[in-house]
């Protein structure tokens, strides 16, 4: 049960694993996408089509029709990856085994519906994969397996669930392998250390340069490739309010005495555009206007800026 690219792989995994028979593939429903508003498969729907998988893409689990649908499938094991549904409790109960989540933490750090952002967020340096048994609670089940991994200073949230996605393939194997010899062990998840990882809103994405750089870039890597990191900004020639999307960079060097206002364009620095934050410049290597292409820093300087400066 899956539904974006973080599932694929784990269904890929499975699909290649020869101890297991996949019954099925449950995902949501197609959602119009683009421009043109067309339905788009999920990418676990397009993977289970290519290898004759059946597809079962329920609304929800509300109507007793969908849940006797599953029932009749006489399932093992359900094995769930940011499926997107919520799974009442007469659905866990209906695989002998029970339901194994897939979840993008350490838990119980990062509870909740986006944990690889939240932990970019918070600067943490580890994160990694659990394997979790289900129950009704938010990810509040016993840990059967886990496995961490390091974020580097500079990575993306997308360069992280990349990781991660791989590792949850490797992950899930080694615990249904574990499980079929008996030696798979739980661990009650310890509730006094628990967070939250709140689901991501567009405004998550908006920049305050009168914090620290560090908080900055945080926010620039874990919003990447959706929302964006953004501000608005005035200035330059034509003295109209910019709304500007801008790509991760990476810390720059100490603001000098008199500091200029958080939020002052400074000019280019090594091919990326200087932004002040309260105690350090942020090096930006690509911005994109509201309306406009993507575009690199020194192109956006001398597009917008009106004295473009090089601060090498």
């Amino acid at each position: 049960m899956g539904t974006p690219e973080f599932a694929r792989e784990a269904l890929e995994s499975l699909n290649e694993w020869d101890g297991c028979d996949i019954l099925a593939a449950y995902t949501q429903p197609d959602r119009p996408c683009g421009r043109g508003r067309a339905c788009k498969p999920s990418t676990v729907k397009s993977f289970a089509l290519q290898h004759d998988i059946p597809v079962l893409q329920p609304e929800n689990f509300k109507a007793d029709a969908t849940v006797a649908e599953l029932a009749a499938l006489k399932p093992d094991l359900l094995i769930v990856a940011a499926y997107g549904l919520i799974l009442p409790q007469r659905v866990l109960d209906i695989a002998r085994l029970g339901a194994i989540n897939i979840h993008a933490s350490l838990l119980p750090k990062y509870r909740g519906a986006a944990p690889i952002q939240r932990a970019i967020l918070a600067g943490e340096g580890v994160t990694g994969i659990t394997i979790m048994m289900m129950d009704a609670g938010l990810d509040t089940g016993d840990i059967l397996l886990a496995r961490s991994l390091g974020i580097g200073i500079n990575e993306s949230a997308q360069e992280i669930h990349d990781q991660l996605a791989e590792l949850s393939g490797q992950l899930i194997i080694e615990a249904l392998q574990r499980l079929n010899a008996g030696k798979l062990l739980r661990i009650v998840q310890n509730d006094s250390k628990a967070t939250y990882a709140a689901k991501l809103d567009k405004s998550d994405g908006e920049i305050d340069w009168t914090h620290p750089a560090q908080d900055v870039h945080n926010r620039a890597r874990a919003m990447h490739p959706w929302p964006g990191a953004y501000f608005n900004w005035q200035g330059g020639r034509s003295k109209e309010s910019l709304h500007l999307v801008l790509t991760p960079g990476e810390i720059g060097p100490a603001l000098t005495e008199p500091r200029p206002k958080p939020g002052t364009l400074l000019g280019v620095r090594e091919g990326k555009l200087a932004i002040a934050c309260s105690d350090r410049e942020y090096l930006v290597p690509f911005l994109k206007p509201s309306g406009k292409k993507l575009m690199n820093a020194e192109a956006f300087a001398h597009g917008y800026l009106d004295d473009c400066c090089c601060l090498d």
